[in-house]
């Protein structure tokens, strides 16, 4: 029974080393109520805010942890701690019982003797003050972060580097608390692999006990079981090992390719029964080669992607919101997650979702542009974490790479520094995933170059890259052809607003984009650049459109943020769909990153509430399983790639579709189409209807003829699978006083179903809507064209509420709302 369970904890904090023993702490100190696991920062919000919270330095005081325990009983008890955050001590009765120096490393004590009223008391030292002690430097300096000395603890640069402003440093138990008596078995460590051998699932259980005796152990899988008798030795403890075989074990998919089958494991200790979670059974294999990419159960994948960042930043404990997020992002087609290694690893609920949702996970180690000290002390906390990590990972499938961290080979390379050796990344980490985690494929570091090649690591054209060419770079669009990128784990880094709503709420006009302090705050920026990502947003506003977009903030602020949408769309379009297109020689794309730690123009497609931004819609569409791209290849016309990723036959139809700008659809061709599983088939337009036409107007043989090109995949109901627009002659497009958009708002089951109709061609409609969550918004329409958008409703009481526009339209036009009861149409 876990004694701490219900326990009150309170935090306080103080001056550096002025309180050594918890006997000394005020009592007349203000003690925060905090929710355990949490943070310093947590308690802050609690009680002051979250404004207070994001502006809070947990970093420059001591912070106390306490609370007292009602105890019975004899012992031992075991007082474990899995995660605290960083330079930690433990008080147990006014005893120091146990040290800890990294956030990563769980850390567990026994206790013989406990009083009946037990104080438990955290001191979490201040990691400013450790700061200040010199250590030798590094061979290079970080331009992440301007404490160089962070290299040497073993924590979080959340918090730490000014380019996450908004998330406070992570100080405190972190992770949970408990204390366990004897009166029950307890697992004290537990190791479970999985392999395939044939058809057959092979599981590997490594258990060691303590507590209460047990004379028998079992595990149970899927029907299969094995069991065994325990013998402890003088320390009351037992080590047990068994093997249980599933015999045609069905094999976990990213959910992209197939299903993520998984199967519940149970261990029995004598009457006890524990669920130590679902395990699944997977092949990975890195694709050899000058680039890199990965094979899992024998297909070639393509991994589409977020970089992840965490759902509360303030307490790093938010399952419920971790959840939903993964949840969308599955219906957004991605089924990869980067966990870079300026961040944490997250806790067993974030690991146990994504392989029951189909996710694979790219795990970095958290190191991140420092020089890992050549240290035997630092080399065993290392080791230490990735063993913990290995742990709580045993059987699950989700994640396939272990990653040396980020930019951690790329940041000596930038400096021009010669190449030298990195034991923490060619000797002690290879080594101990290869033996700690045999399932999953290692990276050196993240980018890197291909084993054995001479290519830098910041090459974009081989091994693993950070692309950002289209983006901080400001390359044009076509640098994405050139570049060659083999496998992007991050890219598309840009400040992108959310929606007018979402700045409304949190600023209170649309007004503050672009230059008020609050707002500018929360743009990202790299540590001593002249610039920010929001000049590179106004850059692409200014070469894609034509427009000069200071001139237009000062004029039209909602006008200026759609631009930058618009622009960010345009980007994510032309990459995304480069990359995903058959022979592009791309096996991955990462988008930087997941979801916005505060509100503004983060780098998240997601906002700080968890809502899509424009650019989340342009990867839905070409992440989706099944999609079609329609991309422009100059003089050889339009391309048409139909993908098929599933593990399912498509038997659909292909329709392509030439619009006018008077609506008329002078080509109109439906061919029927087999696509196998794992399938991708490549057409030119031409070939599909039957002779050229310069549909795309390349040629330029006198005025454009075509407005619009459409291609859809079409199912034998007529159901649309997947539908892609091309606008013809570029983004820069007239606005119009009007282009005939009409809206409609009928209910269906779960929420409201809007068509949206235009009788021009319709540039970037975006719906912006309240009361319900939103399935598709910013896409073209050709002339005389329709879409139909789901809103699953948050409220079944609630009528969703909100207009539609286009950026090439003046105007935008109000939802009308269709009631279920009378059949009257009303303004939303």
């Amino acid at each position: 029974m876990d004694l701490l369970h219900d326990a009150r904890w309170r935090c306080l904090h103080i001056a550096p080393g002025s309180v050594e023993h918890p006997g000394d702490l005020p009592e007349d100190g203000c003690r925060l109520p905090v929710r355990i696991p949490g943070t310093a920062a947590g308690a802050i919000r609690e009680t002051d805010g979250v404004a207070a919270a994001r502006a809070s330095s947990p970093d420059s005081d001591d912070w106390w942890f306490v609370t007292d325990v009602e105890v019975s009983g004899d012992g031992p008890w075991h007082l474990t701690f899995d995660g605290l955050a960083t330079l930690a001590e433990v008080w147990v009765d006014g005893t120091c019982v146990a040290t800890s120096e990294s956030m990563f490393a769980p850390l567990t004590v026994v206790l013989d003797r406990l009083l009946s009223t037990t104080r438990i008391a955290i001191r979490c030292a201040s990691l400013e003050a450790a700061l200040r002690k010199r250590r030798p430097r590094g061979r290079w300096r970080s331009s992440l972060v301007s404490a160089q000395g962070l290299r040497w603890f073993r924590t979080t640069m959340l918090g730490r580097a000014p380019v996450y402003a908004g998330a406070p440093a992570p100080v405190g138990p972190w992770r949970p608390v408990r204390l366990v008596d004897s009166g029950e078995p307890v697992v004290l460590g537990r190791g479970i692999r999985t392999r395939v051998r044939g058809s057959d699932g092979i599981v590997d259980v490594d258990l060691v006990l303590a507590g209460a005796v047990v004379s028998e152990v079992a595990v149970e899988i899927g029907g299969a079981a094995a069991h065994s008798r325990p013998e402890y030795g003088p320390d009351g403890t037992a080590r047990v090992r068994m093997q249980v075989t599933l015999p045609e074990v069905q094999r976990w998919w990213p959910h992209t390719y197939g299903d993520p089958n998984l199967y519940a494991a149970h261990i029995l200790l004598d009457g006890h029964r524990m669920e130590p979670g679902t395990i699944g059974f997977r092949s990975v294999e890195q694709i050899s080669g000058d680039g890199f990419g990965l094979r899992i159960n024998d297909v070639d994948v393509f991994c589409r992607g977020l970089v992840w960042t965490p759902t509360d930043p303030i307490t790093l404990n938010d399952s419920a919101g971790t959840r939903r997020i993964l949840e969308r992002c599955v219906s957004a087609g991605v089924d990869t997650i980067r966990i870079p290694g300026t961040m944490v690893y997250e806790d067993d609920g974030f690991y146990s979702a994504c392989a029951e949702l189909g996710i694979m996970v790219w795990q970095d180690v958290m190191l991140a542009t420092t020089d890992p000290p050549d240290d035997p002390h630092f080399r065993s906390l290392l080791e230490d974490e990735v063993r913990a990590l290995a742990r709580r990972w045993g059987g699950n499938p989700a994640p396939v790479v272990m990653c040396g961290g980020s930019e951690t080979e790329q940041q000596p390379a930038m400096l021009g520094l010669p190449e030298t050796s990195t034991p923490a990344l060619d000797d002690w980490l290879p080594a101990i995933v290869d033996r700690e985690l045999p399932g999953t494929v290692w990276v050196s570091s993240s980018p890197s170059a291909p084993r054995g090649s001479d290519a830098l690591p910041i090459a974009v054209g081989s091994g693993v890259a950070h692309y950002f060419g289209v983006g901080g770079y400001r390359r044009p669009l076509a640098d994405v052809r050139a570049a060659g990128v083999r496998f992007a784990a991050e890219c598309l880094a840009f400040s992108i607003p959310p929606s007018d709503t979402a700045i409304e709420t949190a600023f209170g006009s649309v007004n503050v984009g672009g230059h008020h302090p609050r707002w500018k705050s929360a743009v990202p920026r790299d540590n001593g650049a002249s610039w920010d990502f929001e000049d590179v947003r106004d850059h692409y506003v200014r070469t894609l459109f034509g427009v000069d977009p200071a001139e237009v903030r000062w004029s039209d602020p909602a006008r200026y943020l759609a631009l930058g949408r618009a622009a960010i769309c345009e980007a994510f379009t032309e990459v995304l769909q480069y990359w995903r297109r058959s022979g592009s020689g791309c096996r991955g794309a990462l988008i930087l990153s997941a979801r916005d730690l505060q509100p503004g123009a983060g780098w998240g497609v997601l906002d700080a509430d968890g809502n899509p931004k424009a650019p989340w819609w342009v990867l839905a569409r070409v992440f989706a399983p099944v999609t079609v791209l329609l991309t422009d290849d100059g003089l050889d016309g339009l391309r048409v790639d139909a993908i098929n990723d599933t593990a399912d036959v498509l038997d659909v139809t292909l329709q392509l579709q030439a619009h006018t700008p008077s609506g008329a659809v002078p080509v109109d061709v439906s061919v029927p189409l087999h696509l196998a599983p794992h399938e991708t088939r490549v057409f030119s337009w031409a070939s599909v209807t039957g002779g050229f036409t310069d549909v795309n107007f390349a040629y330029r043989f006198g005025p454009r003829t075509f407005d619009a090109a459409t291609a859809r995949l079409v199912d034998h109901a007529g159901a649309v699978l997947a539908e892609s627009v091309h606008l013809v002659g570029g983004p820069a497009r007239p606005v119009e006083r009007g282009i005939g958009l009409t809206a409609t708002a009928r209910p269906v089951p779960d929420g409201w179903s809007v068509e949206v109709r235009t009788e021009g061609a319709a540039q970037y409609v975006h719906l912006d809507v309240t009361g319900g969550d939103l399935q598709d918004s910013w896409f073209h329409l050709p002339p005389g064209g329709s879409r139909t958008i789901t809103v699953r409703a948050c409220d079944p009481a609630a009528t969703p509420i909100g207009r539609v526009g286009a950026l090439n339209s003046a105007t935008s036009v109000p939802i009308r709302v269709l009631p279920a009861s009378d059949g009257h149409e009303v303004e939303g």
